[in-house]
């Protein structure tokens, strides 16, 4: 977590632990802290305070706005074939339809306008995949959902954007936005969804009647001002996080590709972001890799950091036509606004002598 989250969080974990749908005095100072935070993440995120709905996370948030599209308009949900899973699930529970991409991993607009249709009540586009980097052509997308389908509701998951786009311009066709706390050096467990004024969704959650009815559910106090000031941070040091972690991944991947015959870089730089160093090692095995690199202290995944923590093939490699034995040897390595050359240094120290291990 960033400093000022934790800076942020901790008192209202101690003395100011009080329930803001409360009605005495320790509870308004809860609401006025809830409040502050909503202020702050709509100006982030490019919307209005009224607008924002706190959720437990990115899951939740793509989950009420695909789930809660289709059951309160009908229809059908349309999404990429390399949307996270907390996306990729719920349109495929209620029988949507994916679209595919191109070898880079960008979303195939021809295909997307095909796909849509008067019956379509929801489209959802992530502005940056979570596996490989790469960052969907989302005007474009816009622009053929408005074309094919204006009446649909066009949600982005930008959970892994945010710490690298400016949302409040690359997401603003956007009817909804999901953004998670942890992306961005905020706690685990909090996120936000976006609803923008005149998009009606059904609840997930009922109950208290929170979020103007939209969320029910005690606010989550101290992670919701953690995650604002996280996010904060992230806006005010975007420019000078962006070249500075971009060429850190630069020169991991370049140490890589120079130490070790057939490492392949799954996604052109100029079309991922700069905390994206995803590549595909030809003659190893990712299982075997991760187990030598955690032993040298590189903490690296493979696809999703998700579920328990199983192994399982990469539907965003193999959507992208990454062929089987080439993605067994995939490597997902991740840098973010606390990553330094040290780290990077370590990486190139301890990955080369692993997959060189592991050839022999």
């Amino acid at each position: 977590m960033r400093p000022e989250a934790v800076e942020a969080m901790l008192p209202f974990l101690q003395d100011r632990f009080a329930n803001p749908s409360g009605a005495h005095a320790a509870a308004r100072d809860a609401r006025r802290a809830v409040d502050e935070a909503r202020d702050i993440v709509a100006d982030c995120l490019g919307g209005q305070p009224g607008e924002v709905v706190f959720t437990s996370g990115g899951t939740e948030a793509d989950n009420h706005a695909v789930l809660g599209a289709v059951r309160l308009h009908g229809g059908r949900a349309v999404a990429s074939a390399v949307e996270h899973h907390a996306v990729l699930h719920p349109v495929e529970h209620l029988g949507g339809r994916l679209v595919g991409v191109d070898a880079a991993g960008r979303i195939d607009l021809a295909a997307l306008a095909e796909a849509l249709g008067p019956d379509v009540s929801v489209v959802s586009v992530m502005l940056a995949n979570n596996e490989v980097g790469t960052v969907q052509p989302f005007e474009a997308v816009a622009e053929t959902v408005r074309a094919r389908a204006p009446q649909a509701i066009l949600h982005t998951d930008a959970v892994q954007g945010f710490p690298w786009l400016d949302l409040a311009t690359v997401a603003a066709p956007a009817a909804c936005v999901s953004v998670s706390a942890h992306k961005f050096g905020g706690p685990k467990g909090v996120g936000a969804l976006l609803v923008r004024v005149g998009t009606t969704l059904e609840p997930l959650l009922l109950g208290g009647g929170q979020e103007r009815d939209r969320r029910s559910g005690t606010h989550n106090v101290a992670g919701i001002v953690a995650m604002a000031a996280a996010m904060r941070a992230t806006v005010d040091e975007r420019p000078a996080t962006i070249e500075r972690v971009g060429a850190l991944r630069d020169r991991l991947v370049d140490g890589l590709v120079a130490a070790l015959p057939d490492v392949h870089e799954t996604v052109p730089r100029a079309a991922k972001v700069p905390g994206s160093a995803h590549v595909c090692i030809d003659g190893v095995e990712s299982e075997a890799l991760l187990f030598l690199l955690e032993r040298g202290g590189v903490y690296a995944s493979v696809a999703s950091s998700c579920a328990s923590g199983a192994m399982e093939p990469s539907h965003v490699l193999a959507a992208m036509g990454v062929a089987k034995e080439r993605a067994a040897g995939a490597l997902r390595l991740s840098l973010g606004y606390a990553s330094t050359a040290a780290d990077v240094d370590l990486a190139l120290d301890v990955i080369p002598d692993a997959v060189r291990r592991l050839r022999r």
